[in-house]
């Protein structure tokens, strides 16, 4: 009796984390698009030169909603690999949650000052940190092991850990190439990540289960 409670406890711990999860990540999403907007009552020229200026948004826009979908995508993953989520793996979930929550305020930074050093390594310390945070999220889970013979589960961690753990020191390598050498620099490295996610997804396919 004792056990059924407590695993009738963590599926509904699994299930509002879930339901928690999801409302966050659509409203930050939801915010991501709130900068990018035309004012009414411009002139033709003025009109004009207004799309061109929301460019910047509408690309930061594009990229924070991309990497919050890359993030809601490995979550549910390890949703489905964690056996229990107490203690330290639902404080890390919840401390990752709210830095998901704050992606849209970085967004803003790099809409708005794409050229200054600082509003880029503030977006790619966000995201770096972020990352961390959700590989913690699958570490600390883990600790609870699944049944050896379950080799798809095996892989599929193996998967997710590489992809986190690919994007945080890109991002975070960054940081100083954005004052080193340009802004411009530090955003377009971040181009890098698809052939580095794309060699770690191979490689740990790759890995056999023990």
């Amino acid at each position: 009796m004792d056990e059924s409670r407590a695993g009738a406890g963590d599926e509904k711990t699994t299930e509002r984390l879930t339901a928690l999860s999801d409302g966050i990540f659509a409203i930050a999403m939801t915010l991501l698009v709130l900068d990018v907007r035309v004012p009414p009552g411009l002139s033709a020229e003025g009109f004009r030169d207004s799309v061109v200026d929301v460019l910047p948004d509408l690309g930061a826009y594009a990229l924070s909603f991309m990497i919050l979908a890359a993030f809601w995508r490995d979550h549910r993953r390890i949703m489905e690999l964690v056996p229990r989520f107490d203690a330290l793996p639902l404080r890390f979930a919840l401390i990752w949650l709210g830095a998901i929550a704050l992606i849209p305020f970085p967004t803003s930074l790099l809409s708005q000052y794409a050229s200054e050093p600082l509003a880029v390594a503030v977006y790619a310390g966000a995201v770096s940190m972020t990352n961390l945070l959700e590989l913690a999220v699958l570490r600390t889970g883990l600790r609870r092991s699944w049944p050896k013979d379950h080799a798809a589960m095996e892989r599929t961690a193996r998967s997710i850990a590489a992809d986190l753990g690919g994007t945080a020191p890109v991002f975070g390598a960054t940081v100083p190439l954005a004052y080193a050498f340009s802004p411009a620099a530090a955003i377009w490295s971040w181009l890098a990540l698809i052939p580095v996610k794309a060699v770690l997804g191979r490689r740990s396919r790759r890995v056999p289960s023990v």
